[in-house]
């Protein structure tokens, strides 16, 4: 064992004890094989020592343990499930797109079971799918969509035995998109007029394509056609509001409108999900059930304090408060200082590093 000076220190060489913030959260596991961007990320929270792995390659038992574990966790069964998922779904589509009928629910619902099991290791504010390709975004969006879902119904008090029809709901909203023109699904820029109007078709087609399936119940099927309606009738494409949108409809709109706008799009950027919470609670009034979202607001920022995050300026920092009532705007401690994100309305949160 070796403690060497942060400036001294190369990216491939592996700490082999936990590195610690100021406020004794976990900075770096031990067994981390340091990066550049973990360089970065040790100045800018004024580390000034590591203790790595002896330059003999000897090293301290539960170092060799820890990198072990390192390894084990990239094959965690969340892990495992998702990419089951994936493949399953991108044949569904892929089927569905060239005709065929009646998607296989039983698959779908036993391969979606098998990876809600295992949901303790999905955190909905920090979670970035593996291998992520834009031309997987449909997919990924699905499968995220459908755990976000599920753990939304759950917080809002659904009923048990309807959560896995949600998860369904949220796995197969988007469905009707099989069928949308791949050059208008995929295109780099903004849609034209015409062209929003073709993507805007897929929540019918959607909803065709389901509503004779016997293995899943009507609010699923509504689901597809509903999950652009809005409270106030200004969605589409029947432009209905309020009781005459299904509830799986306005728990899955809350997950698709988070996902869509914090992942990255052919013709968007992602965008903070901190920054996303906000639209959210903005479109609270008046085009979103208030309910869902505060509910949703406070459980995915609930368990925040210790993250380690990069403010809008760049800076890195770590959630030390969390004020419930401006859950997106925490406190931030950055080398020392405390900045208040509910005062300092000018920065927010850019992106989570890690919890």
């Amino acid at each position: 064992m070796v403690t060497v000076p942060v400036s001294q220190l190369k990216p491939g060489e592996r700490i082999i004890e936990n590195v610690l913030t100021k406020f004794n959260n976990i900075l770096f596991m031990k067994g981390k094989i340091v990066s550049e961007r973990d360089l970065d990320i040790l100045r800018a929270f004024l580390i000034p020592s590591v203790q790595i792995e002896s330059k003999d390659g000897e090293a301290e038992p539960d170092a060799q343990e820890a990198t072990s574990e390192e390894q084990a966790d990239n094959v965690l069964p969340f892990h495992e499930h998702y990419h089951k998922m994936l493949h399953l779904l991108r044949r569904v589509f892929n089927t569905a797109a060239s005709g065929g009928h009646n998607p296989p629910i039983l698959d779908i619902r036993s391969t979606l079971e098998a990876l809600i099991k295992n949901i303790n290791q999905y955190n909905v504010l920090t979670f970035n799918p593996r291998h992520f390709q834009l031309n997987d975004f449909i997919y990924h969006n699905s499968i995220m969509v459908s755990l976000t879902s599920y753990l939304l119904a759950k917080w809002h008090g659904l009923s048990s035995k309807e959560l896995m029809q949600v998860a369904l709901a949220g796995l197969l909203h988007d469905i009707g998109n099989a069928k949308v023109d791949a050059a208008i699904l995929f295109k780099p820029t903004k849609l034209t007029a015409e062209e929003a109007e073709d993507m805007k078709r897929h929540t019918i087609i959607g909803y065709n394509m389901l509503k004779l399936v016997p293995a899943i119940n009507e609010g699923v099927k509504l689901c597809a056609l509903q999950h652009h309606e809005r409270e106030d009738g200004s969605g589409y494409p029947l432009g209905i509001h309020g009781d005459k949108i299904h509830v799986y409809s306005k728990i899955v709109a809350v997950a698709d409108m988070f996902h869509a706008m914090t992942n990255d799009r052919f013709h968007k950027k992602a965008v903070s999900p901190y920054l996303v919470l906000e639209q959210l609670q903005k479109e609270s009034f008046g085009k979103m059930q208030p309910a869902i979202i505060q509910t949703f607001i406070s459980k995915v920022t609930a368990f925040h304090n210790g993250m380690l995050v990069r403010l809008s300026d760049n800076r890195l920092g770590e959630i030390v408060f969390s004020d419930r009532t401006h859950p997106t705007r925490p406190w931030v401690n950055v080398n020392g200082k405390i900045i208040n994100l509910t005062v300092e309305r000018h920065l927010y949160i850019q992106e989570v590093i890690h919890k």
